[in-house]
């Protein structure tokens, strides 16, 4: 589905977070006392930080403690150049306190390539610990001279101000919502899910990270420099580390990746406190409803605008899904065209693997392996349990580093490469298990797949031809057989030159094992994809594929075509012991 498409059906949600975005800037300054007004500015200003949240703790999934640290940099920036009377003026200012923080982003984003968890978050918050020491150590900007900053002219006063954050945050928000519909932004919701499996689509692991940090010390950056406008001076206290692990808290609690999350974020971080003091409710309802949110979030597994958006978006896709199913119940069933037997292809390699060697300590995984995969052909590559099929496949695909032996594709050594880089180059797998976002429609995870926009035809035939449910409804909906044939489609839709499936039938019926054998004997001839294909079903090797290898203590032990070497004795007895095994 194109940008254009999927921006369309947001269009409702769009409009009504804009028309949202002006009553607010023309009620709030109209109806409500000065203190609200600037209690108002306080919780915007909050969101607009709370948006960095939304980046790299809600999007890309990582834990990072040091969200205020960079809000800082963009506040100190801000009040240097007030101090030193820099031209441009205050938006020029605001912009450069954002950019300023990027670097500093990129730097701490640097541990977040090796490490993860709680061990990056360990990291962040020293990050925030040494920033705390370095603020205390110095005056922020202006407070030895007592120059205070001055908000630009149109918005002197605290009404016209906090139109200005409003706009602020919406721009932020709309600019975040388009990057969240372009490959770099899915490819984050993909790698707080999975990095292997971001990986094996050609995503850079690293420089998605480093842009999420870069993008995320921005926004911050941003909002230190409009709290910088709001109070004229800051101090350190108004970033404390303290204050980057509450948000954190609040962030994964209520999911500011969501714009409505991030307001809601802003004014139960920043205000909540003050808001039931000025009602006269006792200030433990807002611990309490503190903590009854991180119950709820504990217990879904998800924040509470997410849970609110899925449930939304699964109710319309269930009530389109009975449409479809109604509608389709009235056409009647095309029979299935017959499929010839797979035969030898006999182009030129397209994958070649020579003298493979993968060792565990003492354990030899793989020792010594050869396989080709011929120019439009699909090859098996079968074996007992711990034969090291899937050993095969993550050290070809670089996932298991230090081998011995060469794989080359299309004659191009791969062997320095990283894994999303052999992806890029032609080289596409999956896994066992699937691990696809449950947020993401079925388009939008071709979309990743193909690293480029898919129109929606081109992404209808492939989910028609490998039997995948309609493409608008979302993962979460699309049970565990459906979505490895939905792996299988994501991999071939990037038009590879080798497709590497692990076991695609797992959790498939006998007759739909079958029915995707046949469809995989068709992929050369129709995508141009040449397929390495692990299983275990024999009826679907048979259907597929030309050509089989076997593999037993990771040695290979029967190379040819698929007839003969499933009527070869030693292959019966290494992977079916001494029962008959059929040959078609």
């Amino acid at each position: 589905m194109s940008l254009t498409e999927r921006l369309a059906g947001d269009r409702r949600a769009l409009l009504t977070g804009l028309g949202a975005a002006v009553a607010a800037c023309v009620l709030v300054p109209a109806l409500l006392p000065a203190y609200w007004v600037y209690l108002a500015i306080t919780a915007v200003v909050s969101a607009v930080i709370m948006q960095s949240y939304g980046v790299i703790v809600g999007r890309v999934g990582v834990m990072s403690l040091c969200q205020m640290s960079f809000a800082s940099i963009g506040a100190w920036v801000v009040l240097r150049l007030n101090v030193a009377d820099a031209p441009g003026g205050f938006l020029v200012w605001l912009v450069l306190g954002g950019l300023a923080a990027v670097p500093v982003g990129v730097a701490i984003g640097l541990p977040a390539l090796r490490i993860r968890g709680v061990n990056l978050a360990v990291v962040t918050f020293g990050f925030a610990v040494s920033a705390d020491i370095v603020l205390n150590a110095n005056q922020m900007p202006g407070m030895a001279e007592l120059k205070t900053l001055e908000r630009p002219a149109l918005f002197e006063e605290d009404g016209a101000y906090f139109v200005l954050v409003v706009v602020v945050f919406t721009v932020i928000a709309l600019g975040l919502a388009l990057l969240n519909r372009t490959r770099l932004g899915m490819s984050w919701t993909e790698l707080r899910h999975s990095e292997r499996a971001a990986a094996a689509h050609g995503v850079s692991v690293a420089r998605s990270k480093l842009a999420a940090f870069a993008i995320s010390a921005f926004v911050a950056g941003v909002g230190g420099g409009l709290m910088a406008g709001q109070l004229g001076l800051v101090v350190p206290g108004n970033f404390a580390m303290m204050q980057s692990l509450a948000l954190f808290a609040v962030a994964i609690m209520i999911g500011p990746h969501n714009p409505e999350g991030a307001v809601m974020g802003g004014i139960f971080g920043a205000v909540m406190a003050t808001i039931l003091e000025k009602l006269d409710l006792p200030q433990d309802l807002g611990g309490m409803l503190f903590g009854v949110g991180a119950v709820f979030a504990l217990r879904s597994g998800v924040s509470q605008t997410d849970f609110t958006r899925s449930r939304k978006r699964e109710r319309a896709a269930r009530a389109f899904l009975k449409e479809h199913q109604a509608t389709a119940a009235d056409r009647p069933a095309e029979p299935e065209a017959p499929v010839a037997p797979a035969t030898v292809a006999t182009g030129e390699p397209a994958l070649t693997v020579s003298g493979l060697t993968v060792r565990y300590g003492r354990v030899t995984a793989l020792d010594g392996v050869d396989l080709t995969v011929p120019r439009g052909a699909v090859v098996g590559l079968i074996g007992p349990n711990g034969a090291g099929k899937s050993t095969f496949i993550a050290a070809v695909t670089g996932f298991v580093g230090g081998y011995r032996g060469g794989v080359a594709l299309a004659g191009t050594p791969l062997d320095r490469l990283s894994p999303s880089a052999r992806a890029t180059r032609g080289l596409r797998r999956t896994f066992q298990t699937t691990t696809i976002a449950p947020e993401l429609t079925q388009y939008e995870y071709l979309t990743i797949g193909a690293g480029r926009s898919l129109s929606t035809e081109e992404a209808d035939e492939l989910l028609d031809f490998f039997g995948c449910p309609p493409g608008r409804l979302p993962v979460s909906l699309v049970d565990a057989g459906a979505r490895r044939l939905l792996d299988v489609a994501a991999a071939v839709a990037a038009r590879p030159a080798v497709a590497l499936l692990d076991e695609p039938a797992a959790g498939q019926s006998a007759a739909e094992s079958l029915a995707l054998g046949r469809r995989l004997a068709q992929v050369p001839a129709r995508y141009g994809v040449s397929v390495l294909l692990v299983e275990h079903d024999m009826d679907l090797v048979q259907a597929a594929c030309s050509e089989v290898t076997v593999l037993d203590f990771g040695h290979v032990i029967a190379s040819g075509p698929t007839g003969e070497v499933l009527a070869d004795p030693t292959v019966m007895a290494a992977y079916l012991g001494t029962a008959d095994m059929p040959v078609a």
